[in-house]
C-alpha cells in the first residue's frame, strides 16, 4: 500500500475523449464497473446527460467578441444523478481546503473530478481561458509535489506540479471563477433501466432547447446580443450575415477562425456536440430497440454535419473573409429548421413507449 505521502488510484481506465465532461464521466463509469452490456462509450454518456443546448453571444465586451457553445452547464451533476449516484459539489477560495478534498478522495481510493482552467494547465499549452474544464486527479506525490491528472485531450496520465494545478483550480477566467470546484460522486452499485434514463435525458434536452432565458454572460452594452436554445439558433443564423457590417476585415477573419474552433475544436466532440448526441442516441436505439432514439440519432447527425459545414466554410482557405462569412451564413440559414426537427425528435423520444428495458 502506498504511504500517505504518495497515493494513486490504480487501475484507472482512460480513453481519449471528444469533450472533457463526457470523456471524464465515461472513464469514471468504467472505473466504477458500470455500463450496459459493457462500459459505455462517450456518446452514450453525453446523450444520457441530457445536456444538449445552445448559447450564442455577440458582445464587444468579451474577448473574443463572440461565444458559441452547444451544451448546458450541469452535465457533471445531471449525468451521475440520473444514473442513481449521489453528487456533492464543493467550492472554496481556500486552496488548502480545495486540495484537501481532492487528497481525501484519493486516499479513499476514489478519483477526484475537478474544474481547471485550460490556460493554466502546462501540458495543454493554450492561451485561451476556459475555467470549466473537467479533469480527473487520480494521484498525488508530496515528495515531488506532483499530481497525477487524467484529461480527455491527452492519452497518458499527466504529471502536473502542485502549484500549476492550484493556479488552474483558482482561476478567475472565463466563464466563471474555478474556485477549486470538486465533484464528490458516490456511484451506485448498478445502473438504472436504460430506457427510463434515456427518456428523461431526451426530454431534458428538448426542454432546454425550447427554453430561452438568455445567457448570463451578456453585458449591458447596447450592441450586445445573446440567446439560448432554439432562440440562439435563430439569432446565430440571423446575425452571422451581419458580421461583415459589424467587424473590420482583420477582426472578421479571426472571428471566422474562432467560429470553426467553437464548433469543431473546443472540446465539442465535433459538430457542436451534436455528433456526440448522434452516437449516443444510436447506441440507445441499438440497446433498447427504440425507433424514437434512432430518429434522434439521424436528426442529430444532420445537425452536426451542417454545423461542421458552416465551420469548414468559415475557415481560412485563401478566400477573403467577407466571402467566407457569406458562404458560411448561407449554410447557417438552414440550421433553424434542422434544430427544430432535432427538438421534435427529442420530445418524441422523451415520451416513447416502444422500447425494451436494459438494466445492468
Amino acid at each position: 500500500m502506498a504511504s500517505s505521502q504518495q497515493r494513486v488510484v490504480s487501475p484507472y481506465p482512460h480513453r481519449l475523449g471528444g469533450h472533457c465532461g463526457s470523456g471524464a464521466m465515461r472513464d469514471l463509469l468504467e472505473w466504477a464497473g458500470l455500463g450496459w452490456n459493457g462500459p459505455p462509450d462517450e456518446g452514450l454518456v453525453f446523450a444520457l446527460s441530457g445536456s444538449l443546448d445552445l448559447a450564442y453571444v455577440r458582445d464587444t465586451e468579451l474577448m473574443p467578441p463572440i461565444y458559441l457553445v452547444g451544451r448546458g452547464g450541469d452535465l457533471e451533476t445531471d449525468l451521475p444523478m440520473r444514473l442513481g449516484a449521489a453528487v456533492s459539489v464543493h467550492a472554496t477560495d481556500d486552496p488548502s481546503e480545495g486540495w484537501a478534498w481532492v487528497r481525501d478522495s484519493i486516499q479513499r481510493g476514489r478519483p477526484a473530478l475537478v474544474w481547471a482552467d485550460i490556460a493554466e494547465l502546462p501540458y495543454l499549452r493554450v492561451q485561451l481561458q476556459m475555467s470549466r474544464h473537467d479533469i480527473v486527479v487520480i494521484g498525488y506525490d508530496d515528495e515531488h509535489q506532483i499530481a497525477h491528472v487524467v484529461d480527455n485531450d491527452r492519452e497518458d496520465v499527466q504529471m502536473v506540479p502542485y502549484d500549476a494545478l492550484a493556479k488552474a483550480r483558482s482561476s478567475q477566467g472565463f466563464p466563471v471563477p474555478t474556485r477549486h470546484t470538486f465533484f464528490d460522486i458516490e456511484w451506485p452499485q448498478k445502473l438504472p433501466d436504460l430506457t427510463v434514463a434515456s427518456r428523461a435525458a431526451f426530454a431534458q434536452a428538448a426542454a432546454a432547447m425550447t427554453a430561452s432565458d438568455g445567457p448570463s454572460i451578456v453585458s449591458g452594452s447596447d450592441t450586445a446580443v445573446g440567446a439560448t436554445g432554439l432562440a440562439a439558433v435563430d439569432l446565430f443564423a440571423d446575425d452571422l450575415p451581419r458580421w461583415p457590417e459589424v467587424f473590420p476585415d482583420d477582426v472578421l477573419h479571426l472571428l471566422l477562425l474562432g467560429l470553426r474552433a467553437f464548433v469543431e475544436k473546443a472540446g465539442t466532440g465535433g459538430g457542436l456536440f451534436r455528433k456526440l448526441l448522434a452516437s449516443g442516441a444510436h447506441n440507445i436505439a441499438r440497446l433498447t430497440d427504440d425507433s424514437a432514439a434512432a430518429a434522434v440519432s439521424d436528426s442529430a447527425r444532420r445537425c452536426a454535419a451542417t454545423w461542421s459545414q458552416v465551420a469548414s466554410l468559415a475557415r481560412s482557405n485563401g478566400a477573403p473573409a467577407r466571402e467566407r462569412a457569406r458562404e458560411a451564413a448561407r449554410v447557417a440559414a438552414t440550421l433553424p429548421k434542422l434544430e427544430r426537427e432535432l427538438v421534435r425528435a427529442l420530445e418524441a423520444a422523451g415520451a416513447a413507449t416502444n422500447t425494451r428495458a436494459v438494466v445492468w
